[in-house]
């Protein structure tokens, strides 16, 4: 059998540094693309390129002969029209440099529930609101949408091709994550961090119905599986798959589990919503004192938290969960506790020097 050579395009991100590294686990050759490539992970070999400047993608692939491509980024723009010209651009340039070399096999595209929640400036408004659970086969939102030009873009470049694909719609994605745009997790736990260092309470900042309702993120680990399964399983090919852990909880028990690990008060739900982004909006200071006292590796706010993101989700006025049957009915069985994707986030960020090293109890170890 041919050698898998895996491209993980973003592989600076979430999704792309978590799926490089399973990806090197399962013994694929394996290169990451960015524009400041990880040199973290020394099996991983990287790629320096602009998505957006085909000559830089020349260049940087003349020699690379990728058999799996994992698109996994995007670049946030003022409006919509223009996140559409430049995402599909990325993704078009990208194919279209491989397309001379005819060595892709598979192209698996990161995208998630804002194809049914619409976009940033229609996000989970009266008109948009969808069923719950999301189910893959909800049709496309009358709505412009990034994501959908996206996929647009692998459709076409995969009948020119021949390759397979494969479309990845994760909820809120959790695992590390330093100057990404989407890190709820990380932003939770800067935002505790500097709740126990002033004695401010952990307050919720999202809607009633986040609160209250029934939701499930996405595990980075979960997600990275999903991808490589996907694009290595016949049954799963030419297919769009949603991805969640697999177990379902509500904020209002959640959101007192996670204070209770970083030993702050939580505060619910009380009438109103309370955006993290406001909350936060004068601690950048106070974030470069924390991480000088504790001489944290980061001690820019804006790299580690994403409030604005953050509230988006939390601020959503529908319960929001997501069915995952197609995929379990083709095979794919990962599961992962989500009270735990969290506590195994933190530790990461504590061991990796990004948050204080402060003990858990031994209590809220064993009691969970």
């Amino acid at each position: 059998m041919m050698e898998r050579t895996a491209l993980v395009v973003g592989s600076s991100g979430l999704a792309g540094s978590n799926l490089a590294e399973q990806l090197i686990k399962e013994g694929w050759n394996t290169y990451g693309l960015a524009r400041n490539p990880n040199t973290e992970n020394k099996d991983l070999k990287p790629i320096a390129a602009d998505l957006l400047d085909k000559n830089s993608l020349q260049t940087a692939l003349a020699d690379i002969r990728p058999t799996h491509v994992y698109f996994t980024t995007w670049l946030r723009n003022d409006t919509e029209a223009e996140n559409i010209r430049v995402n599909s651009l990325m993704v078009r340039n990208l194919l279209e440099v491989l397309s001379s070399h005819q060595s892709v096999e598979h192209v698996a595209l990161v995208t998630g529930l804002k194809h049914y929640l619409g976009p940033f400036e229609a996000y989970a408004k009266d008109g948009f609101l969808p069923d719950t659970p999301v189910r893959e086969e909800h049709p496309r939102l009358d709505v412009e949408n990034f994501y959908y030009a996206q996929e647009d873009e692998v459709y076409a470049a995969a009948d020119r091709d021949g390759f397979s694909w494969s479309i990845h719609r994760p909820h809120t994605v959790i695992g590390k994550a330093v100057g990404n745009a989407m890190n709820m997790g990380t932003t939770l736990a800067v935002y505790a961090t500097i709740c126990q260092e002033t004695g401010r309470p952990f307050v919720w900042p999202g809607s009633a119905a986040q609160w209250n309702g029934i939701s499930d993120v996405t595990d980075a680990r979960v997600l990275a599986k999903q991808l490589i399964w996907a694009s290595t399983t016949d049954a799963a090919r030419n297919e769009a798959f949603n991805v969640v852990n697999g177990d379902i909880f509500r904020w209002s028990w959640l959101w007192n589990r996670l204070a209770n690990y970083f030993g702050v008060e939580a505060v619910g739900y009380h009438g109103s919503i309370q955006p993290l982004e406001k909350e936060m909006a004068n601690d950048t200071d106070l974030w470069r004192q924390i991480a000088e006292k504790h001489q944290l590796k980061e001690q820019d706010l804006s790299r580690m938290a994403t409030a604005w993101h953050t509230d988006l989700d939390l601020g959503r006025p529908i319960e929001v969960m997501t069915d995952m049957a197609k995929s379990r009915k083709l095979g794919f069985t990962v599961f992962q506790n989500t009270e735990e994707s969290f506590y195994d986030l933190f530790e990461q960020l504590r061991a990796e020097n990004l948050i204080p090293a402060t003990p858990v109890s031994d209590k809220l170890k064993t009691d969970v």
